[in-house]
């Protein structure tokens, strides 16, 4: 049976989905079986990491404490039964995996600095709040309120750190074991809101499904390399290829099914105008969370940085994602005075002192010391570089 979300409001799906689809180009339109997929997706989990859980939870010698700390280990020789088939999944990795990419991926993440740390938020994130697709499982984990919401963008970011760091994803790398984490937090997440009886399985599918893990995956990639370029970031073919593979192995890490794994930008493009056109338009969530992110910031500031925040993070999100996102999420729409700001400052920087020789070399210390100021900012300083393990399990688990 396909879930009721799916295609609820055609017109609101493909008006919201414009802009990709004039982005991907000539045939963008789904296929009938690639529409078919789509709606599969949202009754397909994660089965590996499925299959870890209902292990776990039926070996009497094994605890929920148990789960954390192999993961937290990674793939050893040593690990009991469950965790080690679980591990055999991820430890070949596919034919495709290029370290050289990963490597280049990785740096340019770290080259574009602050904007990178603009984007993730109230790009990616904002973004995909403007649909109800995927949002009940977060909402459900009661992490609505300002601080919360400042904790959970700090705890990504730090995943984001470990896994561009450098050998971040290699074996024994803190954004392997990070994401081989958060992997199955989703898996046990999942399983949890499954047996919930309130779930509406008919309305929603699963809980945590392909196509919104897919959906998800886009975000960070596809839409991400859109934005960075919005606010003027210089992202040249070549990083914007290693960009993509790494999010693909991050992607493949994760459990997203490979026909799902976007390997270019234009791949990209296409299958998140399938994903958003076909998704429900926002609701009451979409405006919680989205208000939640907007104030993120209001516990560890006050007076008049406490309205300079607001207002920038207005500024930028206006400008990353339009007039229509924000009436759809329940802001107010501002002048984007602050991403004219951001691309006026990377024509300068990005730009110009990016193409000089050892650009690229200033650009990653300019971005390391911008992303430990932001985390100063945020009340809660990084005094480790990037590559260090952030804390696990999230405080929502």
């Amino acid at each position: 049976m396909v879930p009721t979300r799916f295609g609820a409001d055609r017109g609101w799906g493909e008006r919201a989905a414009r802009p990709l689809r004039l982005l991907a180009g000539a045939g963008a339109r789904p296929t009938a079986p690639e529409i078919a997929a789509l709606e599969s997706g949202l009754n397909r989990r994660d089965e590996p990491a499925a299959a870890l859980i209902r292990a776990v939870r039926a070996a009497p010698t094994l605890t929920v404490g148990d789960l954390h700390r192999w993961l937290a280990a990674g793939p050893a020789d040593n690990a009991p039964e469950p965790f080690a088939a679980f591990f055999a999944t991820v430890r070949d990795r596919p034919a495709w995996v290029d370290d050289e990419l990963l490597a280049r991926g990785a740096l340019a993440c770290r080259a574009f600095g602050m904007d990178a740390g603009l984007v993730l938020p109230y790009g990616s994130l904002l973004g995909g709040y403007r649909t109800g697709a995927a949002l009940e499982p977060l909402v459900r984990t009661g992490r609505l309120a300002g601080g919360e919401t400042l904790r959970r963008i700090r705890e990504t970011s730090l995943w984001w750190r470990a896994i561009t760091a450098p050998g971040g994803l290699a074996p024994g790398g803190a954004g392997l074991a990070a994401t081989l984490h958060v992997r199955v937090m989703h898996a046990l997440v999942n399983a949890r809101l499954e047996a919930d009886p309130s779930w509406d399985h008919a309305g929603r599918g699963l809980p945590i499904n392909q196509y919104d893990q897919a959906s998800t995956l886009g975000v960070f990639s596809t839409s991400f390399l859109l934005h960075l370029r919005l606010l003027g970031v210089r992202v040249s073919g070549a990083d914007a290829r290693a960009v993509m593979h790494l999010w693909c192995y991050v992607g493949w890490l994760l459990g997203v099914d490979d026909d799902w794994l976007p390997h270019t930008e234009r791949q990209g493009r296409r299958q998140l105008y399938h994903f958003l056109s076909y998704d429900p338009p926002p609701d009451a969530n979409s405006v919680a969370l989205a208000r939640a992110l907007i104030t993120m910031a209001d516990d560890a500031t006050s007076g008049p940085r406490r309205v300079y925040e607001r207002e920038r993070a207005l500024s930028v999100s206006g400008w990353l994602l339009g007039p229509a996102a924000m009436r759809d999420l329940g802001l107010p729409y501002r002048p984007p005075w602050y991403g004219l700001a951001r691309v006026a400052a990377n024509l300068l920087v990005s730009h110009g002192l990016g193409r000089l020789p050892g650009g690229r070399s200033l650009l990653l210390a300019r971005g390391e010391r911008q992303a430990r100021a932001q985390f100063a900012r945020w009340g809660e300083p990084v005094s480790s570089p990037p590559g260090t393990p952030p804390p696990w399990p999230p405080s929502s688990r």
